[in-house]
């Protein structure tokens, strides 16, 4: 976790939830146009660039193992790039900001709601309401993510 205090948090680190990540070399080149480091959370098989500021970091086979390894150190200033609901509550409560693969930012205001929908529709899914998955990730998705990364770090540049 960084040592920036919640008011004012100066960007920290930029952790990635990243077994199913798609915009892993997005987070790179904004985080070295930054200065930022990154730390790659994986159970394996992911590879990362040669820049001291990336740091791969391993974890054991085991549900939720990566998440609980990100959520432990993420706070003010730091910045969690996640597809995963609940770890996105998890480090929205310690006062890191959260973003998902496509752009859409985890708020302490919107996070309640969709946790809430994402129980609900997991209920459906088990109950064989719903099929299907998520619509798939697209160019736009890319270029909304690309954006709010951006704009999530100038935010916490500027002390907010």
């Amino acid at each position: 976790m960084s040592d920036n205090s919640p008011n004012g948090a100066k960007p920290g680190a930029i952790y990635v939830d990243a077994d199913a990540c798609p915009v892993k070399a997005e987070v790179y080149k904004v985080a070295e146009r930054h200065g930022l480091a990154v730390h790659v959370v994986s159970n394996g098989g992911v590879t990362v660039p040669r820049d001291p500021r990336v740091k791969l970091v391993v974890v054991g086979e085991g549900l939720d193992v990566a998440d609980d390894w990100i959520a432990e150190r993420a706070g003010p200033g730091d910045i969690v790039v996640t597809a995963d609901i609940p770890l996105a509550s998890r480090c929205v409560k310690a006062g890191a900001s959260a973003l998902a693969p496509n752009g859409r930012a985890f708020t302490p205001d919107s996070i309640g709601l969709t946790l809430a929908t994402r129980n609900l529709m997991t209920d459906l899914r088990e109950a064989g309401q719903i099929t299907g998955g998520p619509r798939p990730f697209s160019a736009r998705d890319r270029s909304a993510f690309l954006s709010a990364l951006h704009e999530t770090i100038v935010r916490l540049k500027k002390g907010g």
